[in-house]
C-alpha cells in the first residue's frame, strides 16, 4: 500500500520504547499508523495501542531475517537510541590505519548448544568501501575465485543483504585491486629476500595448456632465520612461440636480476625432462661472471629426482605395455558381469587364494595405480590360470612367460612407489632425505641388469641409462646433504658407495670428502667471521699510531688468515670426528642446526643453503602423475600479468599451518586429468 501522501507525525515528545527503532509513525487523516522499516508492513501507531503487537511483529519479521531479538526486546526502556543497523553503529576506528592491511580473522569457538540464530557480537567497525573492495579482492586471490565471480547474481544478493552499504565493483576494477596488492605484496616479498641470512635455491617448473601454451614458474626455496623451511613463487612467466630454448635461458636471467638475487643464488633445480644443458651453462655463465659458483658450479645445476623416477618407470611401463593390457582385458572381464565375477570369487575360494584384495582397473594417468592393479591381479594368478582353462570366452589370459615379466617388474615397480611416496609424504623434504632412497634405487638397478631374462635386462639397462645421467650431475649434491645429516655424516657415503662402486670406491669417497672440504672452504673465506673489522685478532685493543706498528700490518693479515683457515678446517674436521647422532624417527635436522649454530658457525652456514636445495620439484598430489602440469583453462583464459598476479599473490597471503605443505602450491592450478 502506498504511503506518499501520508505525513510523518511530529512527536510531542520522544518515542521511549526501543521498538519504535524499527517503526516510523505515520499519520493519516486521523488514524496513526507504525510502518515496519524491514517489511513496510503497517499497524496500529496509535498511543492507546500500546507496543505489544508491534513488538510481537518485530519477532516475528527479525527472526526471518535470521536476526536475534530476545534479548534486545526485553529491555522496557533504553536512555539511548540503538540500532542494528551497521550503517548506524558508532564504532572506535582508527583513520590512519592502512585499507590495504591485511586483517586476520578472528578464530571463534561456537558451543554447539547454542541456538542457531544467536548473535554472537564480534565488535563493532564502521563500513568502509574501500578496505571491503580490497578484502574482496584478497579473498579471490586466496581462493582462487574466478575473477568473475563479481558479476555473479548470487554472489550480489549475498553481499547486499550482509551489506547493503557495498558497492558491487565490476569485475574489471576487482582485477586491478588483484594487481595493486600483488605489487605492495611483491615489495614486502623483495625486501625479505635480501634481508635472508643465506642464499637462495630456485626451482625451474614447466607448465602447459590445454593449447599447448608454455609457462615458466620460478619458485625460491630457502631456511629463513628460524631454521624453518620456506618457499616463494616469485614468477610465473608466459612463454610465447619467441621463446626458444636460447631465448628460455635470458627469460630465467631477467627473473633472477628483476628480483636481484643472482648474486645470491646457491643452485637451481630443474625438471629433467625439459631442461637442457645449454640453457643451463648459459644462466652458470652469466651468474659467474658476478661471483664464482661454489664447488665450480658442481652443485648448482640440480634435477628433479622424481621426474628421474617418473621417467624410469615410464620405460618400464611401456616394456610391459603389452602385458600390461592383457591385464586389464582380464579384469574388465571378471568386472563385465555379476555372474562371472561370482565364478571368479568360487574359484578364488576353491583354490585357497588368501588376497582380500578388489580387482579393479587402473587410471592411465597414474602409473601407482597400474601397479596396484598389477599386484592384485598377480594375487589371483591361480584363479586367472583355472578360468583360462574353464571358461572359453575368456581371451585376455597371459601366458607363464608374461606372469613372470608381470611379476618381476611389479616388484621393481614396488620400490619406486616406496621411495616416491617417502619423498611425497615428507612435509619438510630437506635435501638430506634423498641420497639413501636414490643409492637403493642404484643398487637394485644394478641388480636388475644382471637379470639372465633378456627381456628384464635390456629394460632394466634402459632404466639405469637414464639414472646413470641423473647421477652423473646430482650424486654430489645428494652426498654432502647426506653429510650435513648429523646422523650420517660419512659413514652413510662409505657405506653406500662399497655397494656401488665395488673396488673403486675408496676413490669415489675422496671424491666426494675433498667436495666438501672444497665447499667448505670457500664459505670460511665468505664467511662473517673474516670479517676485518669485527674478527680482527687484537682488533678490541687500543691502537697505537707508531710507525714500527704500522709497518706489521702485513704481520696482522698474514696471522689472520693463516689462523682463521686453522680454525675453519678444524670446524669441519670437528663435526666429521665427533660420533653420529642416533637415528630416531621424531629428528628435525633443522632444529639440530639451529642449536649447533654457535659450535659449528661456519658449517651451519653450509648447511642452511645446502639443506634449502629443492631436490625434488613436484607436488605430492602430482608425484604419481604420468603428464606433465597442465594449468587450468580459466587461468590459462587470463591475460599474463593478471595470471602471474594471481598466482604469486595467493602464495604470498596463503596462511601457514601445521598441515599445509609448501610444495603443494601449485597443486590448485593443475587440470584435472
Amino acid at each position: 500500500m502506498e504511503v506518499s501522501n501520508e505525513s510523518a507525525i511530529k512527536k510531542p515528545k520522544r518515542l521511549t520504547s526501543i521498538v519504535w527503532n524499527h517503526f516510523q509513525r505515520i499519520r493519516k487523516a486521523d488514524v496513526c499508523y507504525a510502518v515496519c522499516v524491514h517489511c513496510d508492513k503497517k499497524l496500529s501507531g496509535s498511543s492507546n495501542s500500546g507496543t505489544t503487537h508491534l513488538r510481537n511483529h518485530l519477532m516475528r519479521c527479525l527472526k526471518r531475517s535470521n536476526y536475534d531479538v530476545s534479548q534486545l526486546l526485553s529491555a522496557k526502556k533504553k536512555k539511548k537510541d540503538t540500532s542494528l543497523s551497521i550503517a548506524n553503529v558508532n564504532a572506535n576506528y582508527d583513520e590512519a590505519q592502512r585499507k590495504d592491511e591485511y586483517i586476520k580473522p578472528t578464530i571463534i569457538k561456537f558451543d554447539h548448544e547454542q541456538r542457531k540464530d544467536e548473535i554472537i557480537s564480534l565488535g563493532s567497525c564502521r563500513f568502509d568501501q574501500e578496505r571491503s573492495r580490497l578484502d574482496l579482492a584478497r579473498m579471490i586471490i586466496l581462493h582462487g575465485y574466478p575473477l568473475t565471480m563479481v558479476e555473479h547474481v548470487g554472489f550480489k544478493i549475498f553481499v547486499k543483504n550482509l551489506q547493503p552499504l557495498f558497492e558491487i565493483v565490476p569485475n574489471s576494477s576487482i582485477e586491478v585491486s588483484c594487481i595493486e596488492i600483488y605489487m605492495k605484496e611483491k615489495q614486502k616479498v623483495y625486501e625479505m629476500i635480501n634481508r635472508l641470512h643465506g642464499r637462495i635455491n630456485l626451482a625451474v617448473e614447466m607448465w602447459s595448456s590445454p593449447e599447448n601454451t608454455e609457462y615458466l614458474c620460478l619458485i625460491a626455496h630457502y631456511i629463513d632465520e628460524d631454521w624453518k623451511l620456506q618457499q616463494k613463487i616469485l614468477n610465473f612467466v608466459t612463454l610465447d612461440s619467441s621463446h626458444t630454448e636460447d631465448m628460455l635461458s635470458e627469460v630465467i636471467i631477467n627473473c633472477l636480476m628483476e628480483w636481484d638475487v643472482e648474486c645470491n643464488l646457491f643452485a637451481m633445480t630443474f625438471d629433467d625432462c625439459y631442461a637442457d644443458d645449454d640453457i643451463v651453462l648459459r644462466i652458470k655463465d652469466r651468474i659467474s661472471q658476478n661471483r664464482p659458483l661454489s664447488s665450480n658450479g658442481q652443485l648448482f645445476d640440480v634435477r628433479s629426482v622424481a621426474h628421474v623416477l617418473n621417467l624410469i618407470v615410464q620405460d618400464a611401463m611401456e616394456t610391459l605395455r603389452e602385458v600390461t593390457e592383457k591385464v586389464r582385458g582380464s579384469v574388465r572381464y571378471v568386472k563385465s558381469s555379476q555372474v562371472i565375477q561370482g565364478k571368479f570369487n568360487d574359484i578364488a575360494q576353491q583354490i585357497g587364494i588368501s588376497c582380500q584384495k578388489n580387482l579393479v582397473l587402473d587410471s592411465p594417468t597414474r602409473w601407482n595405480s597400474t601397479y596396484f592393479m598389477l599386484e592384485t591381479v598377480i594375487g589371483y594368478k591361480s584363479a586367472f590360470c583355472f578360468l583360462q582353462e574353464h571358461d572359453p570366452a575368456y581371451t585376455s589370459a597371459l601366458t607363464d612367460t608374461e606372469w613372470e615379466w608381470a611379476s618381476s617388474i611389479t616388484g621393481y615397480l614396488k620400490l619406486f612407489v616406496e621411495i616416491t611416496n617417502i619423498f611425497s609424504g615428507d612435509k619438510c623434504p630437506t635435501a638430506n632425505i634423498y641420497f639413501p632412497e636414490i643409492c637403493d634405487v642404484h643398487i637394485q638397478l644394478i641388480e636388475w641388469c644382471k637379470n639372465p631374462d633378456d627381456f628384464l635386462s635390456s629394460m632394466a639397462l634402459k632404466m639405469k641409462a637414464k639414472f646413470d645421467r641423473y647421477w652423473s650431475k646430482c650424486s654430489l649434491a645428494l652426498a654432502v646433504a647426506a653429510i650435513l645429516d648429523p646422523r650420517f655424516k660419512m659413514k652413510l657415503v662409505e657405506y653406500y658407495y662399497s655397494q656401488i662402486y665395488g673396488s673403486t670406491a675408496l676413490d669415489r669417497i675422496k671424491e666426494v670428502s675433498d667436495g666438501i672440504k672444497e665447499l667448505f672452504n670457500a664459505y670460511s673465506i665468505c664467511s662473517t667471521l673474516v670479517d676485518q673489522g669485527s674478527s680482527l685478532p687484537g682488533s678490541s685493543l687500543p691502537s697505537t699510531s707508531t710507525d714500527s706498528r704500522d709497518r706489521l700490518k702485513g704481520f696482522d693479515k698474514f696471522l689472520h688468515e693463516s689462523s682463521q683457515g686453522q680454525s675453519a678446517i678444524s670446524d669441519l674436521n670437528k663435526y666429521l670426528e665427533e660420533p653420529v647422532f642416533p637415528r630416531n624417527c621424531d629428528f628435525n635436522i633443522l632444529n639440530w642446526w639451529k642449536v649447533h649454530t654457535p659450535r659449528y658457525p661456519i658449517l651451519s652456514m653450509m648447511a642452511r643453503d645446502i639443506l634449502g636445495t629443492p631436490m625434488s620439484t613436484i607436488a605430492p598430489e602430482l608425484a604419481f602423475s604420468v603428464g606433465g602440469r597442465v594449468l587450468d583453462s580459466y587461468r590459462c583464459s587470463l591475460n599474463p600479468q593478471t595470471r602471474q598476479a594471481l598466482i604469486c599473490t595467493r602464495d604470498w597471503l596463503q596462511v601457514e599451518s601445521e598441515d599445509h605443505n609448501p610444495s603443494s602450491a601449485l597443486a590448485l592450478y593443475a587440470e584435472a586429468n
